[in-house]
């Protein structure tokens, strides 16, 4: 799938980047220009990243009429997920920021995961998120001024899921308004699917009627084939505490996303050490391993 967005006006300081993300069975792909999504390309290759990405990334940069040498930075998507998936995607961003001498940012697959899932499910586009992103330079809105942070309250919760066998999922919280880039509220992790709602079911009871969250959004692997569970799970666990605010929005990594992530990321200016920078192995908790190791 390929789209092409024209915003209104080009944001300031506008750069080109490569954005890419292997860490799911969807292979991600695009070209952003600021907060311009130029190409992308997504197809499903669960299994077969390593034949088809360079290819991928060959089509998005044809289709955007970008050749590698006008490039001006390489965003990764470095997981959690699929080991050998982000592996790949790691390698592959590696290899081109050293041919091409251009900084390389590593980035979370489930920041990306959770900004398309809700993006999708809550109509938001890509140029007022990518407009988003660019007005405040990369920095979080909640770091941008108080009244940013204040914005926040009684946003939409996103919880992305990516199966991660056995019961256990890799997630994390985050959370955002319209028109606004989602913050994170919780880290990078794998975790018990049900420990994990029944932890957010006891983050919701303790909020104040005003934190709340407006809609909480559980987004990504939760309802196809053999992880149709993790669904139920949530509704089961969190649905009693969380009633008509909560939905199950199942979604596959899109380019675009993984590209407005990355730019985020970019506009920061941090970027990572070439020949230090690798995936992200993110293990289950001790407690939770003994207790799985138990059942």
């Amino acid at each position: 799938m390929n789209n092409i967005h024209q915003p209104a006006a080009e944001p300031a300081g506008a750069r080109r980047l490569l954005a890419f993300d292997t860490s799911t069975s969807s292979l991600a792909v695009a070209v952003m220009e600021g907060g311009t999504l130029l190409a992308e390309h997504h197809l499903h290759a669960e299994r077969n990243h390593s034949a088809v990405l360079i290819s991928a990334i060959q089509e998005a940069l044809d289709k955007a009429s970008i050749h590698k040498s006008m490039l001006d930075g390489i965003a990764v998507g470095v997981g959690p997920g699929s080991y050998t998936g982000a592996r790949i995607a790691v390698t592959t961003a590696k290899t081109l920021a050293w041919a091409l001498k251009l900084p390389v940012y590593g980035m979370s697959s489930l920041e990306a995961l959770a900004l398309g899932g809700w993006a999708r499910a809550a109509g938001q586009t890509v140029a007022a998120l990518g407009a988003s992103a660019a007005s405040c330079g990369g920095r979080p809105a909640a770091d941008a001024s108080q009244d940013a942070a204040e914005e926040l309250v009684s946003g939409d919760w996103i919880v992305p899921l990516m199966d991660g066998r056995r019961g256990q999922v890799y997630t994390a919280l985050f959370t955002a308004k319209p028109d606004r880039m989602p913050e994170r509220l919780a880290s990078d992790g794998i975790r018990l699917m049900a420990g994990w709602m029944s932890e957010l079911a006891g983050r919701l009871e303790a909020a104040a009627p005003v934190e709340r969250p407006a809609r909480i959004w559980i987004v990504g692997e939760t309802e196809t084939g053999k992880v149709q569970h993790h669904a139920e799970v949530a509704r089961e666990v969190l649905g009693p505490h969380a009633g008509e605010t909560l939905r199950v929005f199942p979604y596959e990594l899109e380019g675009s996303w993984v590209g407005l992530a990355g730019l985020r990321r970019s506009l920061l200016g941090d970027s990572d050490q070439l020949h230090t920078l690798e995936p992200n192995y993110t293990q289950l908790a001790e407690a939770e391993a003994k207790r799985l190791g138990k059942g």
